[in-house]
């Protein structure tokens, strides 16, 4: 089969690997119908390098339909259309049944003290084969896939495997009040899905900033007040403040996280240490490595006192403290975590319906044959094209 390979930093190709195979009783494999390309992704195109082996098959956002079963799994046939959320969880150990899917304790990569594993994320999430391919080994076959009805476009159901969850759980944790105030840090697609979010669940303002044109732009036209963070500079606290009654926003969500090209410095950092052996890079990795907490502090002091920062945003490493000193004056809750794909499935497929109202048919700007992978990852690293959300076609 195809399928996209990371060959190092800034270097992915599409190559022919073998098809994957039913391993356990409860496998099953899916021929991958549409797969997304997400800001995540680009932190492996960028900087976590050492966590990664050339080959590995990259990708976690994908849909399709059932090809083989294992002779475990009862719920699911050939034929059958499904999405694969990019946590791997079992649905039934303890954290599952709490709604902690991204917390599985079945699939929790201990050797490298994380949460469950994830596809196509590096050793730190198991080194498990991603789903921007032709075909994908998915285990727990009765708990895991996420099964869709025949008719509507893949564009109606392929983002129930990460945007959408991401998204509604960001807003979930602002713990916006009714006809309260939120903005988001970030209209790349986590934002920009938030947004549209939390306008449907009742936020009377949705503040969106950004830098790109394209992603301001696309917001504005769904209702959200956006500010160009690149023209306000240091002005932006102000203007969030003066749209929210002088106190700022009742919840900020930070959809931002490391930058996946980096701060001058912390890019600095991260192509030394792309250049160390991995035994040696990958600690310093894991601590030094990554950009600024330029937007969680950003987002810290734009809420309001008493107010909620969620943080849908990837950091990792620890080189910035946080600014406690700030949160605690301010008393300001902070919720975050991996999405927990499956708790707010319930919640997300009434409302891809014939109506549309979270716009997903057209979310997507580019959709691209499999085999362009190496030009998507470029464009999207670059922010170049309009490119907020690309979707590959593993078969064009």
């Amino acid at each position: 089969m195809k399928a996209v390979t990371w060959q190092g930093r800034r270097k992915v190709s599409v190559d022919t690997v073998p098809d994957p195979v039913l391993r356990e009783p409860t496998d099953v494999i899916v021929k991958v119908t549409s797969s997304g390309l997400c800001g995540s992704d680009l932190h492996l195109y960028e900087v976590l390098g050492p966590f990664l082996d050339p080959g590995d098959i990259l990708g976690h956002e994908p849909m399709g339909v059932v090809e083989e079963v294992g002779p475990g799994v009862r719920r699911l046939a050939p034929g059958d259309r499904v999405v694969i959320p990019f946590n791997v969880s079992c649905g039934t150990c303890p954290m599952c049944d709490r709604g902690l899917h991204s917390q599985c304790e079945t699939t929790q990569v201990h050797a490298r003290g994380t949460g469950a594993a994830l596809f196509g994320y590096t050793k730190l999430y198991g080194q498990v084969p991603g789903g921007q391919a032709q075909y994908l080994r998915v285990p727990f076959g009765d708990t895991l896939p996420i099964q869709v009805p025949e008719g509507p476009p893949d564009d109606r159901f392929v983002y129930l495997s990460d945007v959408l969850p991401t998204a509604w759980q960001a807003v979930e944790y602002a713990e916006v009040p009714p006809g309260g105030s939120v903005a988001v840090l970030g209209l790349g697609p986590i934002g920009d899905m938030a947004a549209r979010i939390a306008l449907l669940r009742g936020a009377a303002t949705v503040i969106g900033v950004d830098l790109v044109p394209e992603r301001l732009s696309r917001a504005a036209r769904r209702g959200v007040h956006t500010l160009d963070l690149s023209e306000l500079g240091a002005d932006l606290t102000e203007r969030v403040r003066d749209l929210t009654d002088g106190r700022g926003p009742d919840a900020v969500i930070d959809a931002v996280g490391m930058e996946a090209h980096g701060a001058p410095v912390a890019r600095s950092l991260q192509t030394t240490v792309g250049l160390l052996p991995d035994a040696v890079a990958a600690p310093l990795m894991r601590r030094y490595g990554v950009d600024r907490l330029t937007a969680l502090h950003l987002a810290v002091e734009l809420v309001r006192r008493g107010g909620t920062v969620s943080l849908a945003g990837v950091y990792g490493g620890a080189a910035d403290p946080m600014p406690l000193f700030a949160m605690f004056d301010k008393q300001i809750r902070l919720h975050m975590g991996q999405a927990n794909v499956h708790r707010w499935t319930g919640d997300l497929l009434p409302l891809l319906t014939d109506d549309d109202p979270l716009g997903v048919e057209d979310f997507a700007t580019h959709r691209l044959p499999l085999t362009r992978a190496p030009e998507a990852y470029d464009m999207f690293q670059a922010k170049r094209d309009g490119a907020v959300k690309i979707l590959f076609k593993p078969w064009e």
